[in-house]
């Protein structure tokens, strides 16, 4: 039988999308994340320096990078086994409006002030360039599977894009309540959940407006490492005298708290799109 017509158990479970399959994915996705780190730790924990995980390219590749290409491998294999890389990478069938632009314009705003505002002194060049490389990873980790892979499920089973921005936007955000197991405060975790829920949002509005994946993994991938070097650490807040530059992009969080709260009721449509795998018509 064509495999295209007929496609393998494993396409066909998940080509038919739904919320369910997309939390299963995402908890799997974690599981292996996760797991690779507790792996990881044991043989090479000893290089990371716990206080201050950006001291040394080391710490930063043990720490931190080391777990992140194995989730990134795993992503693009679960991908790649049901051949979604291109419908993934597709124009958006859904396109954005103009007041969506806000999104992308004070992601790069911050991404800006803050690249020009870190001092650069107070790391090693090394770690500067793996916490850049870092970056690529965890753009194209949560974002395809986020805006990619989630979205892409939630269309497929006919949600409203509304619903499509919300699931994906919380999947987002609970990904990051795993700070809880390395011993962070719970009151940081909850804020820490609620901050990412409204990046989602404007993830998922950057994906609208540009109508591309590419480009939210590009202003992730620069977004976060931008925000690791001007703190100092992960999901933490800056201490000491900043930069007037820093200073400037701080306010960030709160307007894309902002901007989510307006797509809560801006938001609207469906993208009427058949899923992948539907078998053609003989």
């Amino acid at each position: 039988m064509d495999q295209a017509v007929h496609p393998s158990r494993w396409k066909a479970f998940w080509n038919k999308g739904g919320w369910w399959r997309a939390i299963l994915l995402a908890v799997l996705y974690m599981a292996i994340y996760l797991g690779a780190g507790l792996l990881i730790g044991p043989l090479a924990g000893d290089q990371v320096v716990a206080e201050d995980i950006f001291r040394t390219p080391q710490s930063v590749f043990i720490g931190l990078t080391l777990s992140l290409i194995v989730g990134c491998v795993a992503l693009a294999a679960f991908v790649y086994s049901v051949g979604w890389f291109k419908p993934l990478f597709a124009p958006q069938p859904v396109k954005g409006s103009w007041w969506m632009w806000a999104a992308p314009f004070f992601l790069v705003a911050a991404i800006v002030l803050r690249f020009l505002g870190i001092n650069y002194s107070s790391y090693q060049a090394s770690v500067v360039v793996i916490t850049l490389l870092t970056g690529l990873l965890i753009g194209f980790a949560e974002e395809i599977l986020t805006r990619g892979i989630v979205v892409k499920m939630l269309r497929d089973s006919g949600k409203s894009e509304w619903v499509v921005m919300v699931l994906s936007s919380l999947v987002f955000a609970l990904l990051h309540s795993a700070n809880a197991l390395s011993g962070m405060p719970i009151v940081t975790v909850l804020v820490t959940v609620v901050f990412t829920f409204g990046f989602g949002i404007c993830m998922y509005l950057t994906l609208r407006v540009t109508g591309n994946l590419i480009w939210p993994i590009i202003l992730h991938a620069l977004y976060d490492p931008t925000l690791f070097l001007s703190t100092g650490g992960i999901d933490q807040a800056a201490a000491g005298p900043q930069s007037p530059l820093l200073l400037l992009a701080g306010p960030a969080n709160m307007v894309y708290i902002l901007i989510a709260v307006i797509a809560l009721i801006m938001v609207r449509g469906h993208a009427h799109r058949a899923p992948l795998a539907e078998p053609a018509a003989l």
